[in-house]
């Protein structure tokens, strides 16, 4: 039954109808249509009522789930209604001086604090979630002593897609799979080839490989740093605004001590931190289910509550995974292994949320300048 009804003379209210409309809330942001200056405008003309949004971006996952409200809160005003919903996305002035990433939305760090904790498995198969979901998505593996990017995606013998400029200059071109975008000093490198370079040379042939690659347009363009807090991480904290950073570990002591040094240097160097996540979490039996803390568990959620910084979620230690990282295709798109998909995909929203988050702050908060 409707809570409210036409007018008397047949015409569509629409003061009762913004008043409806604002009061839907944004799953992502926690706040109501009307808090977030969200409704750009209405347009009644007889029956058919146009609702434009203005949202903050990404939206491949909200999207959907508020035009479906939009039209359920317009019927409950005027059953009779056809109902239109355009949405314009909302965003954070774009900073990028490169012209390789100005069609970029979003770039987002994947860290740790230490190696070992499956980041460069999370940062595939998170990239891999987002293109699932909808959104269009790059990944740039960074580690250059251990690029693990192109084995993951199946790509481990292709070399680097390069070009040349009207101007004569080299341009590289990601390679394509799985609907990921994907760039990897991997390329240039042997499979057996060791990169022997100091800090400097590390950060200048990071350099290189984001500052020539052409991106085209993505929602998100993921950095797979190695682990650590070096020259690398320092780069890219200066020369790129980036979104945030999801920092990855596993439960034990030694892992969350890195993770304080690791979180600290973000915020260091004025970047945001989307969340934590805790990954070989925990090991279920696949013959008995019985469930094993092989690593502990918990420290994730700790962590992120001791410094104030969101918890993502966890992933398990799971034979699924690893043979997804091995013959190259995400466990997050193995049809086999469900409970690691889902557990991957709600990841990958709650990076999503996080993201939104962030732009919105950033669209409240003035530029603050920085000095190392």
């Amino acid at each position: 039954m409707a809570l409210f009804s036409s007018t008397a003379n047949g015409s569509i209210p629409e003061v009762e109808l913004r008043k409806k409309i604002g009061k839907i809330v944004d799953p992502d942001l926690g706040a109501s249509l009307n808090d977030l200056e969200a409704i750009h405008s209405l347009e009644i003309e007889g029956r058919k009522v146009k609702v434009y949004l203005k949202l903050v971006q990404p939206l491949h996952l909200v999207a959907r789930t508020l035009d479906d409200q939009v039209r359920e809160a317009v019927r409950q005003v005027a059953p009779e209604a056809a109902v239109q919903v355009f949405v314009q996305e909302h965003a954070p002035e774009q900073k990028l001086t490169n012209p390789h990433l100005r069609e970029v939305k979003n770039l987002i760090a994947v860290a740790s604090g230490k190696g070992g904790v499956g980041k460069s498995t999370l940062a595939s198969n998170l990239a891999a979630a987002l293109a699932k979901q909808g959104a269009s998505v790059g990944l740039l593996d960074a580690d250059v002593h251990g690029p693990s990017a192109p084995t993951m995606f199946g790509l481990q013998d292709e070399p680097l897609k390069a070009g040349k400029r009207e101007d004569g200059t080299m341009i590289g071109y990601p390679h394509e799979r799985h609907g990921v975008k994907l760039a990897s000093i991997g390329f240039v490198m042997g499979r057996d080839q060791a990169a022997v370079m100091r800090g400097p040379m590390q950060a200048g042939y990071f350099s290189t490989l984001f500052e020539q690659i052409e991106w085209g347009p993505l929602d998100y363009l993921i950095f797979d740093l190695p682990p650590g807090t070096g020259d690398i991480q320092l780069t890219l904290s200066q020369k790129i605004p980036l979104t945030g950073a999801v920092i990855v570990t596993t439960p034990q002591d030694i892992s969350l001590a890195d993770v304080r040094r690791g979180i600290a240097m973000f915020k260091k160097v004025n970047v945001g931190i989307l969340g934590v996540i805790e990954n070989m979490s925990y090991f279920n039996c696949p013959k008995c289910g019985h469930r094993e803390d092989i690593f502990s568990h918990g420290g994730g959620d700790h962590i992120a509550r001791e410094l104030g910084v969101p918890f993502l979620g966890e992933l398990p230690l799971s034979t699924p995974v690893r043979e997804g990282g091995d013959n190259g295709k995400p466990v997050v798109l193995n049809k086999n292994a469900k409970a690691e998909a889902e557990a991957i995909e709600k990841l990958a929203a709650a990076v999503t949320a996080g993201t939104r988050r962030a732009n919105l702050a950033a669209m409240q908060t003035p530029t603050v300048q920085i000095s190392l």
